[in-house]
């Protein structure tokens, strides 16, 4: 836990905080927070500072906080993920997260399976649990939105043309000609697709709606993989 991420209802004033659960469990046990210690802090989707533990007690820490700076900047990116494998759906969520992606579509494929969408980590307090883990992992402190869609065929017709509008389109293929581009500065709109990928009409699919297929080499990557590999290439500056 490299940032302590505060919520609304943990202030007692504008500047006092009273920290219990979780996070009273790893500043205690973790960090060993004393009275007098200062530690990172920010608030969910606010700005980022320090805290100064005023109190410690056995279920209990109280701050003095002061948030000074902004929390880094969002990637300019929305990212169309097939709904992966429930454990990989937790560790892709906190990655995304931590790299920056704020807009993300959880979308449906031919190689999903169904009891994917059964998951009760699709629940919207399970997703946000992940983000959390990742806002505080990359010391950010903006919550990512995130949306399910659970068919295929009327999201890219009738939804991702207005998504995508004015930006790069990119849907990442292994069978293609062409390398994930490199560094780039505009608005992109990413498709990931599943373990084993995109089938064949679904990449047409996406290619009638703009999208350019692009590869990362020869080697064929998981998800929880590919994603951050992806990312570092689109924006290694970010």
């Amino acid at each position: 836990m490299n940032l302590i991420l505060l919520e609304p209802e943990d202030f007692q004033s504008s500047s006092q905080v009273v920290l219990r659960g979780r996070r009273f469990q790893h500043m205690a046990e973790v960090q060993r927070a004393e009275v007098g210690d200062r530690l990172k802090v920010g608030v969910v989707n606010g700005q980022v500072g320090a805290g100064e533990i005023t109190e410690r007690s056995e279920n209990h820490i109280a701050m003095t906080v002061s948030l000074v700076a902004e929390p880094p900047a969002a990637l300019p990116l929305t990212l169309l993920l097939a709904l992966p494998r429930p454990k990989m759906l937790k560790r892709t969520i906190q990655h995304a997260t931590a790299l920056g992606v704020k807009k993300l579509y959880l979308i449906n494929a031919y190689r999903v399976e169904k009891s994917y969408w059964q998951s009760p980590w699709l629940a919207e307090e399970k997703l946000r649990e992940q983000c959390v883990l990742g806002l505080e992992q990359a010391v950010d402190t903006a919550m990512p939105e995130i949306q399910l869609r659970k068919r295929f065929k009327p999201f890219v017709e009738d939804e991702l043309p207005e998504i995508a509008n004015q930006s790069l389109k990119l849907v990442a293929h292994p069978v293609t000609d062409a390398p994930c581009p490199v560094d780039i500065e505009q608005q992109t709109t990413l498709a990931v697709g599943p373990e084993g990928g995109f089938i064949p009409y679904e990449v047409e699919k996406l290619q009638e709606a703009g999208f350019q297929s692009v590869h990362l080499g020869p080697r064929i990557l998981r998800v929880e993989t590919a994603l951050p590999v992806l990312l570092s290439r689109l924006f290694p500056a970010r």
